[in-house]
């Protein structure tokens, strides 16, 4: 790649809605202009992974597989690029190499060209197995740095980390910067320094959260970085990227000119106006995110971060104590060993915060997640974590300290057999192993339309129509089609939220809710006899798992059941 021209990569339909918007923008919104988009020249368009896939699943009711094959038609000409969490993938946890090769296998065969892969915590052996299935496959690998600031992290520690990643096979370095804490002169720098170790190109990622986002890439464009990230202006800058236009006017007719066309540019830009004035008419699109925070240099919360934790301090009723959390944050981080906050340990670092503060009392509940990650579940903490915080969370727990997937047995055919009753093809599995109680909702939501789309009335009663007979029902013998098809049986898909019970069902101490959410697990069934601290069932919360505990001795009556979704301060339990 010669270092002239800048090359650019677009993130309105990955990055830039995850970042402002909790990743609400829907695949119909995406396609009526990606001819457009194909035709801009992009290095790259970034359109899938990160959150995308789990907002598609929980949120939008839609296969993630199939927005990243109509991406792929309707932008044949385009490198379309996902962002990868190592041996994370998409989801919250570690995954087995053989679902890691499994995945990588799949995205490349479904239209993936580039895969962004990183560790959240700058990991190496967490890379290994996503990169070699990459290059096994066929994909170009941008291995990533998770850039962040620490006493344990400098510009010596980021660059040995670069020529690692090459020799490991990357085909580019990205220095991925997701919260904005990389300043001008610093980018400049790094750039300089990471260039002069390696011979593949750099690419920059960063947002605006601090608002020198477009002040970095200029000084970076001076550095000799050969690709940055930005954001189509609807949904650019604050929490997002900085605005496509704007750097590709800026550096029009320098040497390092971008090349692409502003007229191209803001007719596509129309479109998306009116998406994000969707977004913002709903609620997603929160003004705050907008804003320009020099805190965050304090706090280190990413973009996707910062919406998510808006809308996580919503749904507890608690949207005033932002400010309290945005503290918090870099308290918590700390006590993990700082760990960079980037997907899944911001997630996992903003959840605990919000727990901490909502729950008057610092890790009074400690997530599933929070406890992995201490344990060494998701690897090697950059620095040792707090010995106090560690005793309270974990206790005399043994910790790990080889690379966790070591551990783990191969688990792609288990979660194959799991799942076999919604079986449609390959890809369902995967979405099954990312999330299983939010994938088997939507395969059950399928299932109701995909029935619904096959039904007919006749004499007023719904029938079932075979789909090798769905070729024409005559209108004047419907009897012919009512003999080979079965009465419909309509199903409730989602449980309705609980309301809070106020008159326990059993005697004896209340165990209450202390934030909405959904019961996964119930750990002691009725009639279990338990001890004071004994887990009673799991609560996902924020996408994190919460073990309940009995406040209490004594025998459990369970008042909820597994799926309901439920309110703060509804009745769990009663323990006589």
């Amino acid at each position: 790649m010669k270092n002239s021209k800048l090359y650019i990569t677009e993130t309105i339909l990955r990055d830039a809605h995850q970042s402002q918007a909790a990743t609400r923008m829907k695949t119909e919104e995406m396609l009526p202009v990606l001819d457009k988009i194909d035709k801009v020249g992009y290095y790259s368009v970034e359109c899938w992974g990160g959150a995308t896939y789990d907002a598609c699943l929980r949120f939008l009711n839609e296969d993630p597989w199939e927005r990243l094959r109509a991406l792929k038609k309707g932008m044949p000409n385009t490198k379309l690029q996902m962002l990868l969490r190592g041996q994370n993938l998409l989801g919250y946890k570690h995954y087995a190499d053989d679902v890691v090769d499994r995945f990588v296998k799949m995205s490349i065969e479904n239209g993936i060209d580039i895969l962004r892969i990183f560790d959240a915590l700058n990991d190496v052996r967490n890379l290994k197995q996503a990169i070699s299935s990459a290059k096994q496959y066929g994909g170009t690998v941008e291995a990533a740095l998770s850039y962040t600031t620490s006493p344990v992290h400098n510009f010596e520690y980021f660059v040995n980390l670069s020529k690692t990643l090459v020799d490991m096979g990357a085909d580019i370095i990205c220095i991925k910067d997701m919260a904005n804490l990389l300043l001008p002169y610093d980018a400049y720098a790094l750039v300089k320094a990471i260039k002069k170790e390696v011979k593949v190109p750099v690419h920059l990622h960063t947002h605006n959260t601090t608002g020198t986002g477009s002040m970095v890439y200029l000084k970076a464009a001076e550095a000799g970085v050969d690709i940055v990230d930005t954001a189509l202006s609807p949904l650019a800058n604050g929490t997002s990227q900085p605005a496509t236009e704007s750097l590709v006017s800026t550096l029009k007719d320098t040497e390092r000119d971008t090349g692409l066309d502003l007229t191209l540019l803001n007719e596509i830009s129309s479109h998306f106006r009116k998406v994000a004035d969707r977004l913002k008419s709903e609620g997603y699109l929160n003004p705050k995110v907008l804003n320009v925070d020099v805190n965050t240099l304090l706090y280190q919360i990413p973009g996707g971060m910062m919406s998510n934790l808006l809308n996580q301090l919503k749904e507890q009723g608690a949207s005033d104590k932002y400010q309290d959390v945005l503290a918090e944050v870099p308290r918590v981080r700390k006590d993990l060993g700082y760990p960079p906050l980037v997907t899944p340990t911001s997630q996992i670092v903003g959840t605990q915060a919000v727990l901490n503060v909502v729950l008057g009392e610092r890790y009074k509940m400690v997530t599933k997640e929070t406890k992995g990650l201490l344990r060494g579940e998701y690897g090697k903490l950059p620095a040792e974590p707090d010995a106090e915080i560690l005793k309270k969370c974990i206790g005399d727990e043994e910790r790990i300290t080889c690379r966790p997937a070591d551990l783990l047995e191969p688990e792609y055919e288990k979660y194959k057999k799991e799942m076999q009753k919604y079986y449609t093809k390959e890809e369902d599995v995967l979405s099954y192993c990312m999330f299983p109680q939010v994938s088997e909702k939507y395969f059950k939501q399928r299932e109701e339309e995909h029935k619904r789309n096959l039904t007919i009335k006749i004499n007023g009663k719904e029938y079932l129509v075979e789909v090798e007979d769905y070729d024409y029902v005559a209108p004047n013998k419907p009897e012919v089609k009512a003999q080979q098809a079965e009465p419909i049986v309509n199903q409730t898909v989602a449980s309705p939220k609980q309301a809070v019970q106020s008159v326990p069902t059993g005697k004896g101490t209340p165990v209450y809710s202390p934030m909405p959410g959904t019961i996964l697990e119930i750990k002691a069934p009725t009639g279990t006899k338990v001890k004071k601290g004994d887990p009673i069932v799991v609560l996902e919360a924020m996408k994190m798992e919460n073990d309940i505990a009995a406040t209490c001795d004594g025998t459990v009556t369970i008042e909820v059941s597994k799926g309901a979704k439920i309110e703060t301060q509804a009745l769990i339990a009663t323990i006589s």
